[in-house]
This record gives C-alpha cells, sequence and structure tokens, in this order.
C-alpha cells in the first residue's frame, strides 16, 4: 500500500528527509508521493516514516485512480516525430554513435581511467588523427563534476539501454530545428509513450510509466564529450572541450488534486537542447559554406518499439540494432566480421573469456545465433559470405528457411536432405568457433522504412535519368502478379526458382513483398512466367 499527501501538508520537509527510498518529491514547495517508489517502508521500517514524523500526520494512504485522468492545460510542445508513421530524420554523426553505443553497452566497453582517477571511454577518428572522449556526471545541470572511481562505475551500471532510445528521440527532435545548439525543443510524457510504445503497456500503471520516462530521459543528459576533429574536405580541424551532448534545461510535473487536496503527478514536460556539436555536425547553413557538417539519417520507428520489446530477452540483439543503424548508413556493401558483432553485442571481455572456456564458449554461441534470429525476425536479414560462413556453420534457422511452403515440395526437401552426406540436422564441425571468428556477414538487408528517404538535392545527378526511371518504375513487377502468373503456368516455386537460377526462398521473398527483384532478374521472371515486357 503506498501513500499519498493532501492539501493540507505544512512542507515541514520531515517527511522528505526520512523517506528511505525518496519517494517524497517537492516541486515548488508542492509535496507529493511517487508510487512507483513508496513501499509502505518494507524492509526497512515496522512503519511508515512519512506518518511516524508528520506532526500532523498527514499522509494517506493511496488508492488505486479509477476511470481517467482529466484533460489538463500543458504547454504546447514541439511538432511530433514520425510524421509519415514510419521514420523521421535525425542526427547520426559519429558524436551520436558513440553516445548511443555507451548507454547501449554500458560497461561492455573498454573503458579508461585518466590522472585524476575518472573513468572515460575514448574512441579514435581517421586512424588515431582525432578522438571523442565521453565521460559520465553526476548531475544534470551547470558544471560537469568529475565522478570518483566508485561512483562513476555504479553510474556506468546503473545506465539503462532505453535510454539509448530516448537518445535517439531527442537526435530526432534536433534535425527540426534551424540552429539546434541554441534553440530548444519541448517533449511530453505523451509524445514519449507514443514513441516507444509504452501507451500500449496495459500493465504498467500512469506513475510506474512516468519514472520509467523520466529516468531514461535523463541519462542521455549525464555524459559529457570532449573531441578533436581533423581536416575533411573543405572543412578545417576543430576541437570542442568538455561539454554536456544534451542539456536538459527543465522539466516540468503536471499535477492534478482530488477532493482532499493529494496531488498525484500526471505528466512530464521535458525542455532539452543539443549540445555545442551540434554546431559543427547539424549545422546547415555551415553545410553550404563548407564550413562545418550537417550528418543525419533515417530513424525508423519500428527500431523504438523493437529494442522497447526485446532489451530484456535479447539485449544483445538490441545493441547490434542500434549498432546498424549507424553502420547501415554508410552503404549496403559494409562487410561486418562475426567477431565485431559479437564485441557490440557481448562485449571484449565476455568474447575473450569464451575464446578460453569451452563451455562459456557454447553459451555464447546459442545466445549469438538466437540473437540473429531475433534481427532476422525484425526484418534485419544477415547476408551470409559463402566463403567464410558456409552453410555448414550457418544457424539452423537460416538452414530452415530454405524449406518450401509446398506440402509436396517440403517432402522432396528432406528426401533430398536425407539422401546428402551432410543434413540440415546435423551437429555444428568441430572448431565451429574458429571457423565463426574469421567468418563475415556481407550486409544487412534493411527494412523498408530504414531506407533513406531521397530528396530533391540528393537526386540531383538523377535528373538527366527521370524519364528512363520513369519507366523502369511502370514495368516493376508487383508480388501479387508473379505468384498469380506462376499458378497460372501450373509451376511451383521450386520449379520456378530453378528456372531463374534462384533459391526458393528468394521466390518466396519476392512474392510475400518482402524483396524487389532488380531489372535483370525481372527480365528472368517475365521469360519463365511467360510474361510480356509492356
Amino acid at each position: 500500500m503506498t501513500y499519498k499527501i493532501p492539501g493540507n501538508c505544512l512542507a515541514c520537509d520531515s517527511c522528505r528527509t526520512h523517506c528511505p527510498t525518496g519517494a517524497i518529491k517537492t516541486d515548488e514547495q508542492n509535496y507529493w508521493i511517487d508510487g512507483s517508489l513508496c513501499n509502505n517502508c518494507e524492509g526497512y521500517y515496522s512503519e511508515p516514516q512519512c506518518l511516524a514524523f508528520c506532526p500532523t500526520a498527514c499522509p494517506v494512504p493511496s488508492e488505486p485512480k479509477k476511470g481517467r485522468y482529466k484533460v489538463d492545460i500543458r504547454p504546447a510542445t514541439s511538432p511530433d516525430l514520425f510524421a509519415n508513421v514510419k521514420n523521421n530524420p535525425f542526427a547520426s554523426s559519429m558524436v551520436m554513435w558513440e553516445l548511443c553505443n555507451l548507454l547501449a553497452q554500458r560497461q561492455s566497453l573498454d573503458w579508461k581511467v585518466n590522472d585524476v582517477g575518472q573513468p572515460y571511454y575514448e574512441r579514435q577518428v581517421n586512424g588515431g588523427q582525432g578522438r571523442i572522449v565521453l565521460h559520465i556526471t553526476n548531475s544534470l545541470a551547470g558544471e560537469s563534476d568529475p565522478l570518483a572511481r566508485e561512483e562513476a562505475i555504479a553510474a556506468i551500471e546503473s545506465l539503462d539501454i532505453r535510454s539509448a532510445c530516448m537518445h535517439l528521440i531527442y537526435a530526432a527532435h534536433a534535425t527540426a530545428l534551424e540552429k539546434p545548439w541554441e534553440q530548444e525543443f519541448l517533449i511530453s510524457d505523451r509524445q514519449i509513450e507514443e514513441y516507444l510504445e509504452l501507451d500500449k503497456r496495459k500493465d504498467l500503471s500512469k506513475s510506474t510509466k512516468l519514472s520509467i520516462i523520466k529516468k531514461i530521459a535523463e541519462q542521455p543528459c549525464t555524459i559529457t564529450a570532449s573531441f578533436s576533429w581533423p581536416k575533411q574536405g573543405k572543412v578545417n580541424e576543430f576541437s570542442v572541450a568538455e561539454s554536456r551532448l544534451w542539456h536538459l534545461l527543465e522539466i516540468q510535473h503536471h499535477f492534478q488534486e482530488d477532493e482532499i487536496g493529494c496531488k498525484s503527478l500526471v505528466g512530464l514536460t521535458f525542455k532539452v537542447r543539443a549540445g555545442i556539436w551540434a554546431q559543427y555536425f547539424l549545422n546547415k547553413q555551415g553545410c553550404k559554406q563548407r564550413t562545418h557538417f550537417y550528418q543525419y539519417g533515417v530513424l525508423a520507428q519500428s527500431l523504438l518499439s523493437a529494442v522497447m520489446s526485446i532489451w530484456q530477452q535479447h539485449e544483445g540483439a538490441a545493441r547490434m540494432m542500434l549498432w546498424l543503424l549507424f553502420k547501415t548508413k554508410m552503404g549496403k556493401e559494409q562487410r561486418i566480421t562475426v567477431p565485431t558483432l559479437m564485441r557490440v553485442a557481448y562485449g571484449e571481455k565476455r568474447v575473450g573469456y569464451a575464446s578460453q572456456n569451452r563451455e562459456e564458449r557454447k553459451r555464447l554461441l546459442r545466445t549469438f545465433e538466437s540473437d540473429l534470429e531475433c534481427l532476422n525476425r525484425y526484418n534485419l536479414k544477415p547476408v551470409f559470405d559463402p566463403v567464410t560462413y558456409p552453410p555448414e556453420i550457418q544457424p539452423l534457422w537460416a538452414k530452415l528457411a530454405e524449406i518450401p511452403d509446398d506440402a509436396e515440395a517440403a517432402l522432396d526437401f528432406w528426401i533430398k536432405d536425407g539422401s546428402n552426406g551432410t543434413r540440415i540436422t546435423d551437429a555444428s564441425p568441430r572448431g565451429k568457433w574458429n571457423l565463426l571468428m574469421n567468418a563475415r556477414i556481407l550486409w544487412f538487408e534493411l527494412p523498408p522504412d530504414w531506407e533513406q528517404v531521397r530528396t530533391d538535392t540528393n537526386n540531383k545527378k538523377q535528373g538527366s535519368r527521370h524519364k528512363k526511371t520513369k519507366l523502369k518504375e511502370q514495368s516493376i513487377l508487383l508480388p501479387e502478379q508473379i505468384t498469380m502468373a506462376r499458378k497460372n503456368q501450373g509451376i511451383s516455386q521450386r520449379a520456378l526458382a530453378q528456372m531463374t537460377g534462384k533459391s526458393q526462398s528468394w521466390i518466396r521473398d519476392l512474392e510475400k513483398g518482402r524483396l524487389s527483384a532488380k531489372l535483370e532478374d525481372q527480365t528472368l521472371l517475365r521469360k519463365a512466367l511467360g510474361l510480356s515486357c509492356s
């Protein structure tokens, strides 16, 4: 049972100083109790300390609120993100990438200690020509106070991976401003609930949601960074002293008062401003003058909801997903080694320990293949290098993807598999770990909402090919056309795959709309299905 403070409170502050859980809060002389933290002092004292030390026995038991909350007047917030219900631009410079890595990987990173005993994380830029140094602080405003080593380690361990999602939301809001290092944006708990799909969590009370939102909204603002950047193109070298990456300027608490004057927290509004980094990496005018950068990518709303769904059961997959958001911005043909993915997902120490310990190695392999399957389930499909990552060491779920949907074709598939020297269900070969340490993933096939949105400026070079592109778009084969034509011809997916020299899974993905065939592949399909080119 929790408690609440009615309107006849004297504001003597006795209850707040004696609360063992820190549940009693104050905002402009208004005292209220955070229901997500109040536990009736169980495990600490035999009776609630707010009652024991209150001179007027003011706190009263809190009963769950029934019905909806009344509409309250709040300050106007910045425009909502994801206007197209799919994605939104976001600041994607390397500084933003490293902050996302810090929030997601936390103690798994290679933290170092400076001369005064303060832990820091460092990332080299351009082969050591520049660097980015990140610190964690104990405050949200004013000068950044250095933490002792033990305090800093505890603060690092307390970071929540969900705060990386808040960092991305901040980075998306910053792109809507002309000068984000000078202008603020307002974001409410209602907007955050919608972005992170917390509004669909019926198992969480309103107070619990607000407690989660406040915690993960504050954490990105406790990180400071200093960086030196080498000359790139026409942009001269520059350096920035240690400063906050995000300034949390104000948190507005919104209350509702019941008939006896008890105030309940029903909403939050955050006023945030980007740090000085934005002047160098998110400067539109400076980019036009070739004096600064304007680096942005595409943030899919589905990524935020995916991380919020899997962060407990598949934390490694959530880490890889956040890392790939920035990695895939560099282009499709980015070969990624398995050791790199493992270090991102589990940290250098755990991967190193697994290489020396057989049982840990087995556990890590199972976890890694399960996390890859989780990524595949969210349409981040790995494309394995056939040379270094052959089918013999690929996960079982990847092999089972080749099984036809048709019952007769599936029976033929298993009969043929049973007669092979190596079968799908056979155990992995000896030395699989060593083979994986040299294996590569060619790229990840991305969901449609992850793709870069083309703008007029990006299409200037394509102006002369506009008519040709338009003709190509008119001749694209739709998934329904392929399926209907195949069935009219009486051809199975397996037979069509053999006729075109493709895999059956490729045909299946085409018909389900997961993939789109290239122009030359469409020519093969039309020829095999007897379709005209018009």
